[in-house]
């Protein structure tokens, strides 16, 4: 994964003259209550609405078994979203957080609980963070099949920073858990 996908492209701020990088982005979406295909396909289009994002392609949707979550959890849909951004993380962060809360997506505490949303960054450009709030790559990106299956369909070749290549990470992970729902897509409008 690079940087951008060509690093000779860079974006001006028009407000402050502010260069910055277009980074590749990848992003897991999921829902478990409520319509989720139409949440799913919600925060497609939140995200391709969004000022300095460019949606580049979006994975098939899997059904997965609940992971983590409390007893009687429904299956997730989830997938992959690939972003072209000069957005910061943080600002990405806060933007995957707003369309969450746009959807409905109630945070009391309980961990893993269901959810009618969630957006999760997994890795923006190469960049680290390890903050109260932001952590970059994803933590748990390498131990989620839901997350590094969807993704290896859109880029077989990827590298997980600080982790590998994602082929071999998901060679390593039980996969039993997803199954691939060829009858349910997501599009880019």
């Amino acid at each position: 994964m690079t940087e951008t996908p060509n690093p000779h492209i860079i974006d001006a701020d028009t407000l402050t003259g502010e260069m910055r990088p277009i980074r590749r982005c990848v992003l897991a979406i999921g829902s478990n209550l409520g319509e989720r295909l139409a949440s799913l396909q919600g925060a497609v289009d939140a995200l391709a609405d969004t000022p300095d994002v460019w949606v580049t392609s979006v994975s098939p949707v899997y059904e997965t078994e609940p992971v983590g979550c409390p007893e009687g959890a429904d299956n997730f849909l989830n997938a992959v979203v690939l972003i072209d951004s000069t957005l910061s993380a943080a600002t990405l962060l806060d933007r995957a957080l707003a369309v969450e809360d746009a959807f409905g997506r109630e945070r009391d505490g309980t961990a893993n609980a269901p959810r009618t949303l969630d957006v999760d960054l997994i890795v923006v450009g190469d960049r680290r963070a390890n903050d109260e709030n932001l952590r970059l790559p994803h933590p748990r990106a390498g131990e989620r099949a839901f997350v590094l299956r969807p993704w290896h369909d859109l880029e077989p070749d990827a590298v997980l920073v600080d982790s590998g290549p994602i082929a071999d990470l998901l060679e390593g992970l039980d996969q039993s858990g997803l199954k691939l729902r060829d009858d349910l897509s997501l599009e880019i409008h």
